[in-house]
């Protein structure tokens, strides 16, 4: 069995009295190390596919996995990373990065020594003692990644966490999640309704569509790590998405390009 397995999930919820169904029959494995983008338009169920994932809304019809356990709840094994940043005001950077592993009991030395490993990964050695009122939106964005790896997670959630972001900061992000990911191996499920992003950071794209959400389709990325936006086979496999969002089709399709 995969790492990650999804067996014919779904979410319902009552809202007015009337049933709402969000997700239904999503089938899916993922493998460790994997770097997944959930895509598709807003209301697809991307983020209530990636919470189900996570355990902090659980699926109520199906099976999810993890390692071959079923996701009952959270795990302290996994770390989510928001659009907002969820960075302490009152803390400095480098003690916001040292957040978790104070709640893991590492001992102060130690955690300094960890914590500045993360900071220079993410470029920030300069900024240790500043607070986030005193930093960029990408800046504090690389905070919440630093504070996410320091505590060595098995698994990263990432719900549209460049979204609030302007263009080119956008995409310096883009290029240093790529580095860290060829640095750390980590398995990553990263939600967008950008095509272009989707394409330049994962190895698959599992394309979803709405009412109720489902997956249409998933594309594996015939990319080396670093992506060219601007070359022939970038443009072949944004092309190969728009295709399947718009193909009329009930049945799932994988794509190797």
């Amino acid at each position: 069995m995969s790492y990650i397995h999804i067996e014919n999930a779904g979410k319902t919820f009552v809202e007015n009295g009337a049933e709402f169904t969000a997700l239904a029959d999503v089938n899916l494995d993922i493998d460790k190390g994997e770097f997944i983008c959930l895509l598709g338009p807003s209301g697809c169920g991307k983020s209530t596919l990636l919470n189900a994932i996570a355990g902090f809304d659980l699926a109520n019809h199906g099976s999810v996995q993890i390692d071959g356990k079923e996701v009952v709840s959270p795990s302290t094994k996994n770390v989510t990373i928001f659009q907002n940043y969820g960075l302490l005001p009152w803390r400095s950077v480098i003690k916001n990065i040292e957040l978790g592993l104070e709640a893991k009991g590492i001992e102060k030395n130690k955690r300094r020594e960890i914590a500045n490993k993360y900071l220079k990964l993410v470029k920030l050695e300069n900024f240790a003692d500043s607070f986030p009122r005193q930093l960029s939106g990408g800046m504090k964005q690389r905070v919440a990644i630093a504070r996410a790896l320091a505590v060595e997670p098995d698994i990263i959630f990432m719900d549209e966490p460049f979204g609030a972001l302007d263009a080119i900061t956008r995409m310096k992000l883009q290029d240093d999640i790529l580095d860290i990911c060829k640095t750390e191996k980590k398995t990553i499920i990263f939600v967008t309704h950008d095509i272009e992003e989707a394409v330049f950071l994962a190895d698959r794209i599992v394309v979803m569509t709405p009412n109720p959400g489902k997956v249409k389709g998933v594309i594996k990325v015939p990319l080396h790590h670093f992506r060219d936006r601007t070359s022939g086979d970038f443009l072949l496999v944004r092309d190969k998405i728009f295709d399947l969002l718009n193909m009329k089709t009930e049945e799932s399709i994988e794509y190797n390009i």
